[in-house]
């Protein structure tokens, strides 16, 4: 009787092989699922840094050729072939001397050049205003535009470059 009623608590206190097959096939059933998801998701975060950093490069493209426009920065101390648009990338941080200030101070336009998420770089692809839309040569006669130098593919279809 003391026997039969010590193999009876071992047997109640445990689980049987079939119900941890069970659950490690659930387990990994789940796991499986959430691997394409996590992978999804840093493409996502990816893409919106790029944006991000695309968006913050125009901007302050966009800010330089005002501040030629508006006299704020001598038309002098750039070339003239630039159409008020920054020579490099390196201008926007270097910044510009203020036209009717004394002192030399300068004004700058980026902190930094943004990294690429996708090609973990600060070399971005650049165009000029005199090159053509879609071109993938810069003249280097000023920097109109920037794209990203990445060769994939969006999560909407289209190229990183095309952004």
């Amino acid at each position: 009787m003391k026997a039969f009623a010590l193999m009876r608590r071992r047997s109640d206190g445990g689980f049987s092989l079939i119900e941890l097959l069970i659950v490690i096939g659930i387990l990994s059933v789940l796991a499986g699922a959430a691997v394409p998801l996590a992978k999804v998701t840093m493409q996502r975060q990816r893409e919106i840094e790029l944006r991000r950093s695309l968006r913050e490069i125009r901007t302050a493209i966009d800010h330089y050729k005002d501040a030629v426009d508006l006299g704020v920065i001598s038309r002098a101390s750039i070339e003239t072939e630039n159409d008020g648009y920054p020579p490099d990338l390196k201008a926007l941080v270097d910044g510009a001397t203020l036209l009717e200030d004394e002192t030399g101070r300068k004004i700058r336009f980026l902190r930094r050049i943004p990294t690429d998420p996708f090609t973990q770089d600060r070399d971005w692809g650049l165009r000029s205003y005199q090159d053509e839309p879609d071109s993938n040569r810069w003249s280097g006669n000023n920097v109109y535009d920037v794209y990203s130098q990445s060769n994939g593919i969006a999560l909407d279809g289209t190229r990183y470059r095309q952004w």
